[in-house]
């Protein structure tokens, strides 16, 4: 099983100022990440920016698509309402198959809001505690969910799905 892990900070910024000590954390082989992106909600903005990151050492689990998907799904369904409508239901269905439920996209979008940023990191658990362990301070929320890798990557459409993790 693999973590999906989200680190919201109070600041645009405080995403951003949290990736040299993930990169550093990696460099050192104290951590080991599947996959990673960062939201960015500038003030006024209507939505989030969001940049796929990788492994921060390479390309990751899931191709850039998949997470513009699954932040698609957090950020702008919302938004969308009844353009997506069925469609959109029959995903989050999948989605919550695969661990990634109602309360947990409810919690990204109530942390995660104009004014503020979020890393969203793929990791094993003991990898996730580490970075945690690392990162921790004033203004930082953080939301975890356990999910089904392999199940994530084909519901986003991932054609060879890396191996799942052992437990």
């Amino acid at each position: 099983m693999t973590t999906l892990m989200v680190c919201s900070f109070e600041d645009p910024g405080g995403a951003e100022a949290a990736l040299p000590v993930l990169r550093h954390l990696i460099e050192e082989g104290r951590l080991t990440i599947d996959d990673a992106s960062i939201a960015v909600w500038p003030p006024r903005a209507r939505k989030p920016s969001t940049q796929s990151l990788g492994s921060l050492t390479g390309p990751g689990e899931l191709w850039g698509g998949s997470w513009g998907v699954l932040l698609g799904l957090i950020f702008l369904a919302p938004l969308a309402g009844p353009v997506f409508g069925a469609a959109a239901g029959a995903f989050a269905a999948t989605l919550a198959d695969v661990g990634v439920g109602d309360d947990f996209v409810k919690r990204v979008r109530e942390a995660v809001t104009p004014g503020t940023s979020a890393l969203f990191v793929l990791s094993g658990d003991a990898d996730a505690d580490r970075f945690l362990t690392a990162i921790d301070g004033p203004g930082l929320t953080v939301i975890r969910c356990t999910i089904a890798q392999r199940r994530l990557l084909a519901a986003l459409g991932e054609e060879s799905p890396a191996p799942e993790r052992p437990a």
